[in-house]
């Protein structure tokens, strides 16, 4: 291996000194292969005479690999290869002897499923919008990136009322009907916790469902099928009203099928950043943002939907194959577009079909229920290997994508992804097996990556989804600012909600230790940091272990660690965990296997956290040796510094991919009264802030006829802190007023958000009720004030909590936006108290704070241990 190594250092340095003979002789000595996106397709592959396509190189490989005595390597000199088909991968493919084909890149390698547009003009009568033709062969896509920056579908608030129909709505006006391709239109259904005047649409509060219009004639609008059963017709229960047969959500869209917002219409080009494509007459508009010009950018339509497809068999595998230094950029997946649409039902996982609604996935408890129960179907990678062994990618970037990124699916074995970088995909990150009951993807190791920037598009995308799985191992990773949960391990265990089993599945032995998480569930709600379904294995010794990670700032509603439906056997041990909003580590269910009536085995031992729950024997769910921090200067050092990327792949974190932009907007603004002449706005932060911190938010308030009224700036660590923006000096008429965000960074200011509902504010006069349930959960230096938030009767929300202690100290002001979420629900709240004596009793009191002011307080006392 050293010996090849110097030859090919040989072969580069020859030819930088012009010694053509010199080269023809080392190239003898080396079967390597060079790629360059100059060569040429008829040269014999060596440095001097690379070939030009990555299916040229393949071929070259696989008639030279078998006579190879060590690992055969693939150069790809910097550049773009372009791709409108995958570049297929099979047992040929494979390294041979425990030698591997290399595919190595230089850090600038880029495998793209992208067509440049170029020709670019301005379009008469529309000031600021440009036009182009669209690149040949490019009939449709979901994706446009100016300089390495996702634009945005022109997207806007829906234009008419809509009434549900069963085959989709009849709207207030014709508008519709009179734009100039409505098919092309798309319904968006953002779901989310109930909070405020915040519309909930979709399929549950973790999924972000999309339909497409079929027909707009009038006032009735015809939604594509199935889409459209797909996801107001599943299955219910005869005899449980509202339990669907999948058991996960609703079974129609919830809030009369109200659509949170309508996408890819020419009409609704508005914005900087927005783009649409008109397929008739094969034009690309745009509306650019500030600095960008056209003459000079590179303009990129994603057009291929998949880049690398590693197809084995369980009888011939694809194996022994490495991916090194490349990126993977700008494929799109259109079946979101076609009449299929995006039926979520979880994780970016779907129901498909003409009778999905119907069947897919419902297994014994329907007549022709399809099985494995829940194996719905999985979104695709754009780069993706089924039956793989020993498939190893390390150093390479997934960027700027339609689907998922990586997709390591069924029979995935013994395989590697470290030191990438998962950013700016519309889905998840990184797939690894599958939940459809075929050979399960076992001692896959994910180490050392940074996944953060995503999903773009499919929100209820995870960072790692991990299936059904055996032996995996996902560690060092750090994940941040994503728009739901950040790992998601397992699948099935909703059956425990009918007093049923989890369904069997093979899963054992994967372990996720040593994470950094933080800015996670930045969108949708009911997830976690991790997040765990199912039976993880056979006993507690072969279960699921997550350990060592840290877990922090958590903004929708959920857990740091989620052990949900039928979640057996996890050991939740040595994490860190804190500024969650509702638990730490939960939730508690009922083992059904048999009729005991314990609960699921699960260990929850020596934590830090903020919780601080007891010790206890739970029938089964273990909680020991945790504990209280009242911040993270309590936890050892050694323990904080050894999550996340190790030293050797810290610069990861500076690494730049794309150009730096401005950052996306905010979403799902709500309002509520702050007083008479005053409003209070509250808004999911912006996860993807275009490589440069999200400095502050700017709130504008617009009366009934679009005129700015108010407008009101925030820090974005202020916002953080208090999850609320202040509106003051409204005017008494001109109302209700609706709100807009946008959100700065360094390179400038987003487009605004979509507006909040319409609101007048009021002179709330009614004070909150005490919270309730108070609980003082000690250590001997901290304690843990635990209480559920009180029920209003006005028309002021709960903006926080005022918490005093009797030692003498200031009152704490509670915020945050678990203060503000949680109440709606009735979910628990606490925080820690530190600074406390040992073997001293306290009393504290609770209090919620309103705009009408402070309510009255609940009160607990408890003794410190000594």
């Amino acid at each position: 291996m050293r010996r090849r190594a110097a030859l090919v250092t040989l072969i580069s340095t020859l030819l930088s000194l012009g010694i053509p003979g010199a080269v023809s002789s080392a190239e003898a000595a080396t079967s390597d292969l060079y790629v360059s996106p100059a060569g040429d397709d008829h040269a014999n592959g060596t440095a001097r005479h690379p070939v030009r396509t990555l299916e040229r190189a393949r071929d070259l490989a696989r008639a030279r690999v078998a006579d190879l005595p060590g690992d055969l390597t693939v150069h790809l000199a910097s550049g773009t290869y372009r791709r409108t088909k995958p570049l297929a991968l099979d047992a040929r493919d494979s390294g041979t002897g425990g030698h591997k084909v290399i595919w190595q890149g230089t850090g600038e390698s880029v495998v793209s499923g992208g067509r440049q547009v170029s020709g670019w003009r301005k379009v008469p009568d529309r000031p600021g919008l440009w036009s182009a033709p669209a690149p040949q062969g490019l009939t449709d896509t979901r994706q446009l990136y100016v300089d390495g920056v996702r634009a945005r579908r022109a997207r806007g608030a829906v234009p008419v009322g809509l009434t549900q129909t069963a085959t989709g709505y009849t709207a207030s006006a014709d508008t519709l009907a009179h734009w100039k391709y409505p098919s092309d239109a798309e319904f968006v259904y953002t779901s989310g916790e109930a909070l405020w005047n915040i519309e909930r649409n979709g399929l549950g509060q973790w999924t972000e469902p999309r339909c497409r219009i079929a027909a707009a004639e009038g006032t009735a609008i015809t939604m594509v099928q199935p889409c459209w059963d797909n996801s107001n017709k599943r299955v219910e229960f005869p005899d449980i009203p509202g339990r669907t047969v999948s058991m996960v959500g609703p079974g129609h869209l919830t809030n009369s099928g109200r659509a949170t917002y309508i996408e890819n219409a020419y009409e609704l080009l508005d914005q900087p950043g927005e783009w649409y494509l008109d397929r008739a007459s094969r034009t690309v508009y745009y509306l650019p943002r500030e600095g960008e010009n056209l003459a000079r950018a590179d303009v990129e339509a994603a057009q291929a939907e998949k880049l690398i497809d590693g197809q084995g068999t369980a009888e011939a595998p694809v194996h022994d194959i490495a991916f090194r230094g490349m990126q993977f950029s700008y494929a799109t997946w259109l079946t979101p577009s076609r009449p299929e649409g995006f039926s979520e039902i979880q994780a970016g996982y779907t129901i498909t079909g003409e009778q999905g609604w119907a069947t897919q996935g419902l297994c014994q408890y329907v007549e022709g229920g399809t099985c494995p129960f829940a194996s719905w179907t999985k979104m695709p990678g754009n780069v993706s290997f089924t039956y793989g062994q020993r498939i190893e990618f390390s150093d390479d970037v997934f960027a700027h994508l339609g689907a998922s990124g990586l997709d390591l699916g069924t029979g995935s074995k013994d395989s590697t992804v470290s030191g990438g970088i998962f950013t700016d995909i519309s889905g998840n990150g990184l797939e690894i097996g599958g939940v459809d009951g075929q050979t399960p993807a076992s001692g896959v190791r994910v180490m050392d990556n940074h996944l953060y920037g995503l999903p773009r598009e499919f929100h209820g995308g995870v960072a790692i989804l991990n299936g059904h799985t055996q032996h995996n191992t996902i560690a060092h990773n750090q994940i941040d600012h994503v728009g739901y949960s950040a790992i998601s391990m397992g699948w099935g265990g909703w059956p425990d909600k009918i007093g049923d089993p989890a369904t069997p599945n093979p899963s054992h032995d994967n372990t996720v230790r040593d994470n950094l998480i933080f800015d996670y569930m930045q969108m949708l709600d009911d997830g976690g940091g991790i997040y765990t379904q199912g039976l993880t294995g056979t006993s507690m010794a072969d279960g699921e272990k997550v350990t060592g990670n840290v877990i922090h700032d958590q903004w929708g509603l959920g857990k740091n660690v989620y052990t949900d439906n039928g979640c057996t056997y996890e050991t939740v041990e040595g994490n860190v965990l804190y500024n969650a909003s509702y638990a730490n580590v939960a939730s508690r269910h009922t083992d059904y296997r048999d009729a005991l009536g314990n609960n699921d085995p699960t260990l929850v031992k020596d934590n830090w956290w903020e919780e601080g729950t007891s010790d206890s024997d739970n029938k089964g769910l273990v909680t020991s040796g945790n504990t209280i921090m009242a911040s993270p200067s309590d936890v050892p050092s050694a323990i904080l510094d050894n999550a996340g990327l190790e030293p050797a792949y810290q610069g990861l974190l500076d690494r730049p991919v794309g150009a730096p932009s401005t950052p996306e907007p905010p979403s799902r603004v709500g309002t509520s009264t702050a007083g008479a002449d005053a409003l209070y706005v509250t808004f999911n932060p912006s996860f993807a802030d275009g490589g440069s911190p999200v400095t502050g938010y700017t709130a504008r308030a617009y009366d009934a006829r679009g005129r700015q009224v108010g407008e009101q700036a925030v820090a974005a660590a202020e916002f953080q802190r208090t999850a609320l923006v202040r509106i003051g000096g409204l005017p008494s008429s001109g109302g209700p007023f609706t709100v807009t965000v946008t959100a700065g960074n360094a390179h400038g200011a987003s487009a605004p958000s979509l507006a909040s509902l319409p609101l007048s504010p009021t002179n709330a006069t009614v004070l909150p009720g005490a919270p309730t349930s108070p609980k003082l959960r000690t250590a001997s230096t901290a304690a843990t004030v635990a209480w559920t938030p009180p029920t209003l009767t006005g028309d002021a929300k709960v903006t926080g909590y005022r918490v005093t202690v009797s030692d003498g100290r200031e009152p704490i002001a509670v915020t945050g936006r678990d203060a503000l979420v949680t109440q709606p629900s009735a979910k628990g709240m606490f925080r820690v108290i530190g600074g406390l004596e040992p073997g001293t009793s306290y009393t504290v009191t609770i209090a919620a704070v309103t705009a009408a002011g402070t309510g009255p307080a609940a009160t607990v006392t408890a003794t410190t241990r000594p």
